[in-house]
């Protein structure tokens, strides 16, 4: 008779997985999913994994704890002039600061040309100053397709402070679906149809539930950047 693994359990394998690059099966079917940290990516569907492997990518410790504290240290002062907002333009965030910034010190631009490396194709005009979106721990980004008349193909997002839950949601098929697991001091990077077929949010806390785990989520902080439409 098959045992089923404790939750302390499965996130010890989950840790270990993460730990070791390993594969994990999606949540709907078995056997490996051939993607980089796999294990941090799972769907509705294996096919639905495999075919978008190449337009989700989650990369864990892409900044160290240093790289952290130099981004907060440029951040912080100017975020806390700013109140958290609970509401939005669009109705797309709840309990949040945002602010953009095209000026940084040379550690934090060494950061961010390295996402830029990893992210982008080499020649890519990028969209102007650099986002960057603080979500109080009560926070939470709604489902969303950002437009296209200002984004290009690809959003890459760098996760401060905290763990979180990312979910996409095809469009017109709410069956379809993938959550990415965004450890703390990961980048995460969104394509093509990802970007434009999909719907991205970040979970709340109390929803914020990733292959069966819950995952907490305090204050997160994304620094983001996106290029312009071809």
């Amino acid at each position: 008779m098959k045992r089923w693994l404790t939750a302390a359990e499965q996130l010890q394998r989950l840790a270990v997985c993460v730990a070791q690059r390993r594969c994990l099966s999606s949540g709907a079917s078995s056997g490996p999913i051939p993607v980089r940290d796999a294990v941090l990516v799972v769907g509705s569907r294996r096919e639905l994994v495999e075919r978008l492997g190449s337009q989700v990518e989650v990369r864990t410790a892409f900044i160290s704890e240093e790289e952290e504290q130099a981004l907060l240290r440029e951040l912080e002062p100017g975020l806390k002039k700013k109140r958290y907002e609970f509401d939005h333009w669009d109705d797309a965030i709840h309990g949040y600061r945002e602010t953009e910034r095209a000026r940084w010190g040379a550690a934090c631009e060494e950061v961010l040309n390295r996402l830029r490396s990893v992210a982008f194709p080499e020649g890519s005009q990028l969209l102007g100053p650099v986002h960057v979106l603080d979500l109080d721990k009560t926070g939470y980004i709604k489902p969303h397709i950002d437009s296209v008349k200002f984004c290009g193909s690809t959003i890459a997002g760098l996760s401060l402070l905290s763990d979180s839950v990312m979910r996409l949601v095809k469009e017109g098929a709410t069956d379809e679906w993938l959550d990415l697991l965004l450890p703390r001091h990961s980048l995460y990077i969104l394509r093509d149809q990802a970007r434009y077929n999909f719907t991205h949010e970040i979970l709340k806390d109390e929803d914020s539930v990733f292959n069966g785990l819950k995952v907490p989520r305090s204050r997160r902080i994304s620094v983001i950047c996106r290029n312009l439409p071809a």
